[in-house]
């Protein structure tokens, strides 16, 4: 199964959600992420200089799990594999910070660094909701 079901896509529009990548150790790193729903994909940005990248462009698998901010026993966990794209003229960057409220990441980028698009193919969906909704 990997769609994203209509029963959680309102989660796609929540605020955060949590990437988790795998690190050289073998060890799950895990960061909160701003990301955007597009086309069946979920996208992220990132910086350049960022661990989680660097884990990224050594194992492409990635996980990345919503959890519904006003139902902690609803979730969204979307696995799947990461292609990164450049985004070094900041466009898809712009995107997500359109999303949260006009935010320019380039505020949090340090000289010389610059953006990547982490497109996350989902390879499996766990939609859950052990509420009872």
């Amino acid at each position: 199964m990997n769609e994203i079901p209509s029963s959680h896509h309102d989660l796609l529009s929540t605020s955060t959600a949590v990437l988790a990548t795998v690190g050289s150790d073998g060890r799950p790193q895990l960061s909160a992420v701003w990301f955007l729903a597009e086309d069946g994909v979920l996208k992220v940005s990132l910086n350049t200089t960022r661990q989680k990248l660097k884990n990224l462009r050594s194992n492409p698998a990635v996980n990345l799990f919503i959890l519904d901010q006003a139902n902690n026993q609803r979730y969204l966990e979307v696995r799947g594999d990461a292609e990164l794209t450049d985004d070094s003229d900041y466009q898809f960057a712009a995107k997500i910070g359109a999303k949260y409220g006009g935010a320019d990441l380039r505020q949090w980028d340090a000289p010389g660094s610059s953006r990547v698009v982490v497109t996350i193919r989902p390879v499996r969906v766990n939609a859950v909701d052990m509420s009872g909704g």
